[in-house]
Formats: structure tokens, sequence, C-alpha cells
């Protein structure tokens, strides 16, 4: 992991706290040095975040069961 977009590659695990002690450690390291890399990290937590708000929310009607149930379908190849 040396390049912006090797580290990239790694952001998810990263931010869910998965990426093991020794990878986590480079990826840090990368950050360290790499202004850009920081920005578009926060923009990444700030999108999870915005997610988690709009989904929170009680005020959102559900889908009916029968589009969920299609385009379920739809992705599984069977539509």
């Amino acid at each position: 992991m040396s390049t912006c977009r090797e580290t990239m590659e790694f952001l998810r695990a990263y931010v869910d706290g998965d990426l093991p002690d020794d990878e986590r450690t480079i990826f840090e390291r990368h950050l360290d040095r790499c202004p850009p890399c920081v920005n578009y990290l926060d923009s990444y937590r700030a999108t999870i975040a915005l997610a988690r708000d709009a989904c929170e929310t009680d005020d959102v009607p559900r889908p009916p069961d029968d589009l969920v149930r299609a385009i379920l379908d739809a992705r599984r190849g069977r539509g």
C-alpha cells in the first residue's frame, strides 16, 4: 500500500476497524503524508454518517413488498 489508489482499496476495512494492525500502520503512515487522502477519508466518513441519518428517519415510507421482491429478483437475474 503506497499509492493513493492502493491505499483507498483498504478504506472500508480501515473505517470499519477490520484492517489488520500491520496494514493499518501502513495506511496511517500514508495518511500522515497525504492530505488529499485525509480529505477523501473525511468525506467518506461524512457520507456514511449522512446515509445513516437519512435511513434512520421514521417519516420515510417503506416501499411496497412486491416492489422490493421485484428488484431483488431482477438483481438475481430472475426478472
